[in-house]
């Protein structure tokens, strides 16, 4: 709070200073390339201390009436909000000196510390209303146009798209890894075994065919992995929340799961919900050493929230195959996906999936 308050100060008294050389640009009416200068230096200076995002995507007609009016709100009323402040702190001194060598009775705060109080209160929001007209100000005349919005969104859905392409492709090699490594072996194992028990006499097959027998609930298991991995079709008949209950079922760990949703999502959110739920705590499973997963998934405003932690060593990397693939399947529909994983943990993985 402390460091916010500070920044916004700051921001505020540097944008005072700046205002008085804007006013003397629109009192000598200076070329228009220079109000591009001033222009620049503001924007850096909203980056800086009051993270505005603007763009260079403006004429110098643009920059003229922005400096014009900003100099009004930074000068005017910023200045002098940080003066009424200033004034005021100079004010609480004195007075907090002259009670401390007697010259001020204790009584007389009965009478100046409400007041003291109630300015100070109107003056943080000032600053306060005076930071939200600069951002309004930058956004109007310096904002992003609609072109820059459109190439914006037309980068981010080319990006979009090669990260779908790449995670689909990735999730392609990894089934058939599985196919491979897992569900082929156990199949030559089972026709090794079959072959094993038909030369042997009918009177010791028996051992032979229960372990035949095993292997084959083994294999079909594995198929059934596999094919969830693909898309878990209970998942249109149950709902999520029954299907991730199965999860914590299956996990290996305790987990615990929190689900606060009442309605049915769309199919496409629930799909991306269950892998980024699934995905994480089977990493958590296999890698974290936790003994404790919680899973929680619930709605904030227009978005959902799915949140997974895990009580383990930490030090996931965001950067690794399994959590980027998490990360550009959220992408896919606008999401976005933030992993925190300090050494010694806890590991938190969030995912944030919109719903309009």
């Amino acid at each position: 709070m402390v460091k916010r308050w500070g920044r916004l100060i700051a921001g505020l008294a540097i944008g005072a200073c700046l205002a008085v050389a804007e006013l003397v640009y629109a009192a000598i009416r200076w070329p228009r390339r220079w109000a591009r200068v001033l222009t620049e230096v503001e924007r850096r200076r909203l980056a800086r201390w009051h993270d505005v995002e603007s763009s260079p995507d403006y004429d110098d007609h643009d920059a003229v009436k922005y400096l014009a009016l900003r100099a009004l709100v930074g000068g005017v009323l910023g200045g002098g909000t940080l003066i009424v402040q200033a004034y005021g702190l100079i004010v609480g001194v004195l007075a907090v000196v002259q009670l401390v060598t007697g010259v001020m009775h204790p009584s007389g705060l009965v009478v100046v510390a409400p007041l003291g109080l109630v300015l100070l209160y109107g003056s943080l929001q000032g600053l306060l209303g005076v930071a939200s007209l600069e951002r309004a100000l930058a956004l109007r005349y310096l904002g992003p146009s609609e072109q820059e919005l459109l190439r914006r969104r037309i980068t981010e859905l080319a990006e979009s798209r090669a990260g779908v392409v790449e995670a689909v492709d990735a999730e392609r090699r990894r089934i058939e890894r599985d196919l491979h490594d897992g569900v082929q072996q156990r199949l030559v194992a089972l026709a090794m075994l079959l072959g094993w028990t038909r030369r042997r006499p009918a009177t010791d097959r028996d051992d032979l065919l229960a372990q035949a027998h095993d292997e084959a609930q083994q294999i079909l298991n594995d198929l059934r992995e596999v094919a969830w991995r693909v898309y878990p079709t209970v998942l249109d008949n149950l709902g999520l929340a029954d299907v991730l209950a199965g999860v914590a079922e299956r996990a290996g760990i305790p987990v615990k799961l929190s689900f606060t949703i009442q309605d049915r999502l769309p199919a496409s959110l629930e799909t991306a919900a269950y892998f980024v739920a699934s995905e994480a705590v089977t990493n958590a499973a296999k890698h974290s050493r936790a003994d404790l997963v919680t899973v929680e998934i619930g709605m904030r405003e227009n978005m959902v929230i799915v949140r997974i932690t895990d009580n383990g060593t930490g030090g996931a990397d965001p950067s690794g195959s399994g959590l980027s693939g998490l990360a550009r399947r959220v992408a896919a529909i606008d999401g976005h996906l933030a992993v925190t994983s300090p050494d010694g943990g806890p590991t938190v993985v969030t995912a944030e999936l919109p719903c309009g």
